[in-house]
């Protein structure tokens, strides 16, 4: 049994017009918001909290985060009880290939969606099993004793031509006219541990604020929305998401 204290936070920052982020909280959908909640895993057998960072089209990037984490949500809320952790891992893959078929079909009907994406980072709980895994350029982070440690990797180049923050390449998405997306997952359960805490966001946070202070400020107990406040305090130049998960 785990009680797990969440909050979640979506901001748009100083410089975009619009917020192309969402952070799916347990129950709740987070865009230009903030969110917090208590839940207890013995009163479920699944739930999934993930973040996704749009991209592309003229508002082609708010509506494939959208799409993408509506679509999980009833993905996972509809899995059959009882599946192994192979058979999980099988279907969250053919979900994978069957959303990126419909982002990138989406785009091509509608020229404003063109080549609209989004990364996904997530946790999930199903059968009592806790995963992660990772698609693009979001990250996971574990905070335990006062040390940051990422966990995801980065699908992502460095544009060597850009002096902007945000200039990293995208290898790997959802959309964006990708054809093999492809997702690092991984089962995490044995490695929890009382007081971990497990930071997901988009590189709108990690572009602007150093590893090493976000460390310090998880350290002073700052929540998601307290995160995002930080970046954007730092030049915002991209939206900025973040979701904390404690374990208690």
């Amino acid at each position: 049994m785990s009680r797990i204290e969440l909050t979640a936070a979506s901001r748009i920052g100083c410089v975009r017009n619009n917020n192309e982020d969402m952070v799916l909280a347990y129950d709740k959908f987070v865009r230009s918001d903030a969110y917090k909640t208590e839940l207890m895993s013995e009163n479920t057998d699944r739930f999934v909290i993930a973040l996704a960072d749009g991209m592309g089209g003229h508002n082609g990037g708010e509506v494939a985060s959208e799409e993408t984490l509506t679509n999980l949500k009833f993905f996972i809320d509809d899995l059959p009880r009882g599946l192994t952790s192979g058979e999980f891992h099988e279907m969250l893959l053919e979900w994978l290939q069957s959303i990126n078929h419909i982002i990138n079909s989406r785009g091509m009907v509608d020229h404003d969606l063109l080549e609209m994406g989004t990364t996904l980072i997530g946790i999930f709980y199903f059968n009592g099993q806790y995963y992660w895994a990772n698609c693009g350029d979001s990250r996971l982070y574990r905070f335990r004793d006062g040390k940051l440690v990422q966990l995801s990797t980065d699908h992502s180049l460095i544009n060597p031509n850009s002096v902007k923050k945000h200039s990293n390449i995208v290898t790997n998405c959802i959309g964006a006219g990708c054809r093999n997306s492809y997702l690092d997952m991984f089962e995490f359960t044995a490695e929890i541990m009382p007081g971990d805490v497990y930071l997901l966001c988009s590189d709108g946070l990690n572009d602007m604020v150093e590893d090493s202070e976000i460390e310090r400020l998880l350290g002073k107990h700052y929540n998601a929305n307290m995160l995002c406040e930080a970046a954007i305090q730092a030049g915002g130049y991209d939206n900025v998401s973040t979701c904390i998960v404690k374990f208690e």
